[in-house]
């Protein structure tokens, strides 16, 4: 994992299939250092041309995270985006804004504020930096135009789920009103504990959801994604139409395997995007899963495929 002051290019920790996909990426650097606009144009030979030339619908704000496409420069990613169709990029920080706007793609959900995925608000030890950071941050992302910006509850370490409640409404309350004031959404992400992030404390929508009510802003929400949640307790939809109102942002991803979306996994995103948008919601929908392919062009196909899925 690559971390400084301003920017987390891989938002979680390395393990299991994240571990084999960066050893992939760093045997190919050198080839993807020669990627052209003519090799990203080569990704229509892996769909139909009806699929590749059609338009999308615009009823849901797709996004795609940066780091699942590590492989590619965000200079690349930004082409790819621009020729699928959409305009944003997730889980980006401040030394690559520039590039985004350049091309005109929005930051869907920035990053950089935070310590890490385990250092989170749940543990007053971390309050101090955290609080600090997101100041901070949080003027980075307005002044830059930008409106979400992600944070973490931490792991638990022996603290009781009801405890880590109480520290994270604590902390967060020390950065809210300056959100608000600058018109900053916080989004914390909901994560599994049973395959990815052992001893997270936000691994239920249950203990998010209360985490909002008692924070009481409409500047802080949570990040449900669909493939964490699906893992640890399932009953997607339904939960989306019961709680709409506490999420800001969405991230997909298959189950199992945290691959490409297709029919090869068990969600059926056509139904659930639709729930989303059935609620209103006019935010953004992020692609995060990991593609497959070992070779760019295919890896692009997949991004496409899902981009379709999901463009209900």
């Amino acid at each position: 994992m690559s971390t400084n002051n301003n920017t987390l290019l891989l938002k979680e920790p390395i393990s299991g299939s994240r571990r084999q996909l960066i050893k992939h990426l760093a045997a190919g650097a050198a080839g993807v250092s020669l990627l052209s606009q003519t090799s990203i144009a080569s990704t229509s030979d892996k769909k139909s041309n009806q699929t590749e030339n059609s338009a999308l619908k615009n009823n849901v704000h797709h996004s795609v995270a940066r780091w699942t496409y590590g492989d590619l420069s965000v200079e690349e990613l930004c082409q790819v985006v621009k020729r699928i169709g959409f305009s944003a990029i997730d889980l980006i920080g401040p030394e690559e804004w520039p590039i985004l706007k350049k091309h005109g793609i929005d930051s869907s959900m920035c990053n950089g504020a935070e310590i890490n995925l385990t250092d989170g608000w749940g543990d007053t030890q971390f309050h101090d930096v955290l609080i600090e950071r997101y100041h901070q941050h949080i003027d980075l992302v307005a002044d830059a135009g930008y409106i979400n910006l992600i944070c973490f509850s931490g792991n638990k370490r022996g603290i009781d789920p009801e405890v880590g409640l109480q520290n994270a409404v604590k902390g967060l309350k020390q950065i809210m009103p300056h959100a608000e004031k600058r018109g900053v959404i916080i989004q914390m992400e909901l994560f599994n504990s049973k395959i990815d992030h052992p001893d997270y404390f936000a691994d239920n929508s249950a203990w998010g959801i209360e985490l909002c009510k008692r924070l009481g802003s409409d500047n802080f929400k949570l990040l449900y994604d669909i493939y964490h949640m699906q893992v640890n307790e399932g009953d997607i939809i339904r939960t989306i139409n019961n709680n709409h109102q506490y999420f800001g942002h969405y991230h997909t991803a298959g189950v199992p395997g945290r691959h490409e979306i297709d029919d090869s996994q068990e969600l059926f995103y056509p139904a659930i995007v639709r729930a989303i948008l059935a609620t209103g919601y006019q935010g953004y929908l992020a692609q995060e899963f990991i593609p497959t392919p070992a070779d760019v062009a295919g890896k692009i196909a997949s991004l496409h495929q899902a981009i379709h899925i999901c463009d209900v």
